[in-house]
């Protein structure tokens, strides 16, 4: 049992010309395309960001008490049938 060869990739291809037409092809590449070049810019738009703009987007950060405890199960006596 092998792998997808040539013959069956040629067949694949034909079939999908033949349902979506060359020009339906070529204008869904184009839109692909626009869509991996508008992501590739919003990506490195992200990495420009200067130290003082992330520090201004995040979270503050919030000072808390931390408390050790023990969880237990209880009974209520009024449950036992």
């Amino acid at each position: 049992m092998g792998g997808i060869g040539v013959w069956q990739l040629l067949i694949i291809l034909v079939i999908v010309i033949l349902l979506f037409g060359t020009k339906r092809l070529k204008g869904m590449g184009a839109d692909l395309g626009d869509a991996i070049k508008g992501f590739r810019k919003a990506v490195d738009t992200n990495d420009e960001k200067t130290p003082e703009a992330v520090q201004k987007t995040e979270a503050p950060e919030t000072k808390g008490q931390t408390f050790d405890a023990k969880a237990e199960h209880v009974e209520d006596p009024s449950s036992k049938k």
